[in-house]
């Protein structure tokens, strides 16, 4: 009997860490990526108060979060400076993506907590995902498969320049 595959995604640069090459960080990974240099962090932008990164682990091309330097877990931790700042960063977000993408829609949101879908708890986050009317496609809806097209690198290389073209202030 043959089973059927689901779920397969390409995702090469996870290689590293499945053969255990590239462990998880003992400590926060928001607070680990402003030290490393910016195209190996997939940083886009280094505001004051907050910066631009890749997900590396994209729902669509050019899922981007921006996130304060500051460690804190919630909204309204933040002063009122790095939160005007991560809005003027996230309205600066949706220029770049449309330009870069032309997208027809965006998901933009906060997970606070674990148990509302957090993956990294104690660092609040913002997330801006562009979409398209086919990204919800038969792979998704009936593999319950998202594909992603485009290499991390070369969205990177896309979205750099845009974002210092764009930079706010």
């Amino acid at each position: 009997m043959r089973e059927t595959v689901r779920n397969i995604l390409w995702t090469p640069w996870r290689m590293a860490y499945l053969r255990g090459e590239e462990p998880l960080p003992e400590e926060c990974l928001f607070c680990l990526k402003p030290r490393l240099p910016d195209e190996e962090a997939h940083i886009l932008y280094r505001g004051r108060w907050c910066y631009v990164v890749l997900n590396r682990f994209p729902y669509n091309n050019g899922h981007l979060m921006i996130v304060p330097y500051i460690h804190v877990p919630s909204l309204e931790d933040l002063d009122e400076l790095t939160s005007a700042e991560w809005m003027a960063l996230t309205q600066t977000s949706l220029r770049v993506l449309r330009q870069a993408y032309n997208p027809q829609g965006f998901n933009v949101g906060l997970n606070i907590g674990t148990v509302a879908g957090a993956g990294v708890a104690g660092h609040v986050h913002l997330h801006v995902v562009p979409r398209w009317g086919g990204d919800t496609n038969y792979m998704s809806v009936v593999g319950q498969t998202r594909t992603i097209p485009e290499w991390l690198e070369e969205t990177y290389r896309r979205l750099r320049p845009l974002f210092e073209q764009h930079a706010p202030g």
